[in-house]
């Protein structure tokens, strides 16, 4: 059975607006469609911290960096050309 805490602070919430302008984490993480923790590890890499005492929140800016830190770059696909044999 999960805690409260992790009831409270660990999963993503829908927020009352998704265009709002600052956000919580845990409704970043709802937005984004990843989990709370991915977006605190994020927040971590990217060096956005909150003050001490204080709910930690993200801007519009800190969500789009958050979504592109998270994107991976695409592989080219190499085609490979069958040979027949004669």
């Amino acid at each position: 059975m999960p805690s409260d805490k992790y009831l409270r602070y660990g999963r993503p919430t829908p927020p009352a607006d998704v265009n709002q302008e600052f956000m919580t984490v845990q409704e970043t993480a709802y937005v984004l469609n990843c989990s709370v923790d991915t977006i605190r590890a994020r927040l971590k890499e990217l060096k956005l911290r909150s003050q001490p005492g204080r709910r930690l929140i993200t801007s519009k800016a800190d969500r789009s960096r958050i979504h592109a830190a998270g994107r991976k770059p695409r592989r080219k696909v190499q085609s490979v050309e069958l040979q027949t044999a004669a």
